[in-house]
């Protein structure tokens, strides 16, 4: 049994990394730290956990961390700065969900997050959390920032493109929309059921922060607007850029993800309901000769691939563990 330690377990991706592990075969949540409901049980916060998890949490303590084999953090961003030195010094494998460890220099977070970054020297201790992109990296890692959300739809979607020279990098446009979850589960007025439910709407205009890692993981310029979308679960990321490679923009996909377990590659428009529940993305692309441009869309479930599930991806890579492990790309339908 590998004992696992998860930071902000009462939140929404820590209800879903409970789950997870509920069923993992190897990884067993063993301490489970959430700061607003400690001593509060695990049943109140998430009843859907009950028959597995019958503890309270706890207020986060890095003496506890001793008898810890693993360390998940899904914590707001800024928070993982102040602990990250406490992990990693008892030499515990570490992923990470904050923002706090995905990008590769102080200046770069600074300008995207509005303040200094407080542990600059640590961040190239981090790996970044995709493991089709570093796979090779990430196995044996010790310390893995999970890619958001957002970047893991569109880097996954256009990756191949870039790469293979279909697209140019430098006219990338990227409009997703988010599941209300991706919120977190704080309440607020922005995301309460009267304001989103039968609405529509873009907000974090030319300035949300994913835009900064799909810049990083592409070597290119995005133009990034999200949107919220009146369900739960589940990302659509609708990419395009101009199209400068006479390949096939499906075949190239198709080529890139032919080995991937997770990633499958659909001649179909993919759905988010298509992956919700699990660890699974679909993709698709196309040439549009019309315009002459390249479109590349691709669904993910954001609490799954783009939180959870791929947090389980990079710690069963970091422990020696099959990739695959406890986690599946099959979705709850309908």
């Amino acid at each position: 049994m590998i004992r696992t330690a998860i930071l902000g377990a009462s939140g929404y991706v820590g209800g879903e990394l409970l789950r997870l592990l509920g069923a993992h075969p190897q990884l067993r949540a063993t301490k489970l730290f959430g700061e607003s409901k400690a001593g509060h049980p695990v049943a109140e916060t998430h009843p859907h956990l009950a028959a597995v998890y019958a503890g309270s949490f706890e207020k986060f303590d890095e003496d506890t961390l001793a008898d810890v084999d693993l360390v998940f953090a899904a914590l707001p961003h800024g928070h993982s700065q102040a602990i990250a030195p406490a992990i990693l010094d008892r030499g515990i494998p570490f992923v990470d969900l904050g923002a706090d460890f995905r990008l590769d220099d102080a200046e770069t977070y600074e300008r995207w997050y509005g303040h200094a970054h407080e542990a600059p020297a640590l961040l190239d201790t981090f790996v970044y959390g995709i493991p089709e992109l570093n796979r090779a990296a990430i196995r044996g890692a010790k310390a893995v920032a999970a890619a958001g959300c957002y970047a893991t739809a569109a880097i996954l979607a256009l990756k191949p493109l870039v790469d293979s020279g279909l697209v140019n990098s430098e006219s990338l446009i990227v409009d997703a929309a988010s599941g209300v979850s991706g919120a977190g589960r704080e309440a607020k007025e922005a995301t309460g059921f009267s304001t989103v439910d039968g609405s529509f709407a873009a907000y974090g205009l030319l300035n949300h922060r994913h835009t900064a890692e799909m810049e990083m993981a592409l070597g290119a310029t995005v133009l990034f607007t999200p949107h919220l979308v009146p369900m739960t679960r589940g990302i659509l990321a609708t990419c395009n850029g101009e199209a400068t490679g006479s390949g096939d923009p499906l075949e190239a996909l198709k080529a890139a993800y032919a080995n991937e377990p997770f990633v499958h590659v659909t001649d179909a428009s993919p759905a988010t309901k298509w992956v919700s529940g699990s660890n699974g993305v679909q993709v698709t692309a196309r040439y549009d000769e019309r315009t002459g441009r390249v479109l590349a869309l691709s669904a993910i479930d954001n609490l799954g691939k783009g939180a959870a599930g791929q947090m389980v991806q990079c710690a069963n890579l970091m422990l020696g563990l099959e990739e695959t492990t406890g986690l599946t790309a099959i979705g709850v339908y309908p």
